[in-house]
């Protein structure tokens, strides 16, 4: 969607007009002075639908001026954030992404930023805007005319001064949502491990430095663990590195972030039922969220030194895959008793962790996966689980979480439950008993942080894919876990 500021008065001549109004819908600014050209129609309108000014509370008005015009609500102007102006962004576009306008122009005059400046606050209001235009449609060659979005452009008007200021690096953010959004969406026969490489190997136009490690050079490094999970698959396996060094430092010490990449997961010979197996696309939205937020922290031009790295493998049931009691090792030389195959992040994320901290020394490590069905029954689909080893860095997660609405609730890490993957043959079996699922299984991975080492291992399974629209997202893939990344990498580890 093209975006447009300008401080001019008007409204263009052609395209739906919309005016923000706050609670309790007093008129003013620009709505006063349509109203008055209109002869008190617009508040006469307005009071028949009922509209209140509530935050996000729409009302199309059809029959006045020579536009189609909608009327949004601000809600209580002096307690508007960020996320609100966001929201309405998406809401605004929700109601005319397939309403056969072509644009929108969105009059910001008299509007205040509650807690933000104004600047900031028309910039996130078209963020909003661009989040919630996002489709995947590359494969629908049937759709109706009337499903196809025809909204290509927004302008808001009256733009305070600072605005596309305030507005350009939300473009780099939004398009690490986008390249996660697509990627999650992707069907297995598209994105698989080189595939996903592949599409990855942008990154390198922003400066970032791409390294890959395929299956000989991972079992060189002992990745036992990793290669196990692969094993059953044709695909071959790849260990992506993605490394943006902003800081002007080439001996800073880098933040370290680490995504599951289970680009399919039958389960493997622990076999998933087959329904919805179709889902299981979305196994790899660690490793998605990781690339996404690698292109917004080098789009925006981020001065922190951040390496992601994506440990990519299908899991799939065959002659040659893994069997549950097989006895893996690990780089760490740790052993592992397999237990269920469909267990099987965690033997990824346990070898890729640990590669990154012997390989780059790292004092903080975030993983990010879509691990366990257990925190979807934890936490449903409000909030990504968070297992952490430090408060402070939890205090870091949990604002950056709040702040972007990626937001994170902390699980426990105790030590009663790490006995329970002890295993009677090896060091550790890969599953604990059914009760504390998610938790058994952070402490699995916790085995594989070295000392010293912050850690946060972030399980995002009910947060990555959506089953129906949300206030940014359409049903589908969310891009979650982008934006939270990038100000969490904003806010604590740039110069």
């Amino acid at each position: 969607m093209r975006i447009a500021f300008t401080s001019a008065p008007n409204a263009p001549e052609t395209g739906a007009q919309v005016f923000l109004v706050a609670k309790p819908a007093t008129l003013s600014g620009a709505a006063a002075t349509f109203d008055t050209a209109q002869g008190g129609a617009l508040a006469r309108a307005i009071a028949a639908a009922r509209f209140d000014g509530s935050a996000g509370e729409i009302v199309e008005l059809l029959g006045l001026g020579e536009h189609r015009i909608l009327v949004a609500g601000l809600g209580d102007a002096a307690k508007a954030d960020a996320a609100s102006f966001e929201k309405l962004g998406g809401a605004i576009v929700a109601k005319l992404l397939t309403s056969g306008e072509t644009s929108v122009a969105i009059d910001f005059a008299g509007v205040t930023g509650g807690t933000v400046d104004e600047a900031n606050a028309a910039a996130r209001l078209a963020h909003g805007a661009v989040l919630r235009a996002y489709r995947f449609d590359h494969y629908r060659t049937t759709m109706k005319e009337k499903s196809k979005p025809t909204l290509t452009s927004l302008t808001i008007v009256n733009a305070p001064a600072g605005t596309e200021e305030a507005f350009a690096p939300l473009t780099a953010i939004a398009d690490g949502v986008a390249l996660t959004r697509d990627l999650v969406s992707e069907p297995a026969n598209i994105i698989y491990p080189v595939s996903f490489v592949e599409r990855a190997q942008s990154l390198a136009d922003l400066g970032v430095s791409i390294e890959v490690l395929g299956e000989a050079e991972m079992r060189a490094a002992g990745m036992g663990s990793l290669l196990g999970v692969s094993q059953g698959s044709e695909r071959e396996a790849q260990l992506l590195v993605m490394r943006w060094n902003g800081s002007g430092d080439p001996d800073r010490t880098p933040l370290v972030l680490v995504g599951k990449g289970v680009t399919f997961d039958t389960g493997g010979i622990s076999l998933k039922p087959g329904a919805g197996m179709e889902d299981m696309k979305w196994d790899m939205g660690g490793a998605g969220a990781v690339t996404g937020a690698m292109h917004a922290i080098a789009a925006r031009g981020a001065k922190a030194h951040v390496i992601g790295i994506c440990g990519l493998v299908e899991n799939m049931p065959d002659g040659k895959a893994q069997r549950p009691g097989d006895v893996v090792t690990s780089m760490s030389g740790q052993t592992i008793e397999v237990i269920n195959t469909d267990a099987e992040g965690r033997l990824v994320l346990c070898d890729a962790i640990w590669w990154a901290q012997e390989r780059f020394k790292p004092e903080v490590v975030v993983d990010l996966a879509t691990l366990t069905g257990a925190i979807i029954i934890s936490l449903g689909h409000e909030y990504g689980g968070m297992f952490v080893n430090d408060d402070g860095l939890a205090a870091q997660l949990t604002a950056a979480g709040a702040a972007t609405g990626d937001r994170l609730w902390r699980m426990p890490l105790d030590d009663a439950y790490d006995k329970l993957i002890d295993s009677q043959i090896a060091d550790m079996k890969n599953v604990g008993p059914r009760e504390g699922g998610s938790i058994t299984a952070a402490k699995f991975i916790q085995r594989y942080v070295q000392p010293g080492v912050k850690w946060a291992h972030l399980d995002i399974a009910g947060m990555v894919w959506a089953s129906k629209d949300g206030p940014l997202w359409a049903k589908g893939a969310t891009g979650y876990g982008v934006r939270l990344l990038d100000r969490f990498v904003a806010d604590n580890f740039e110069v």
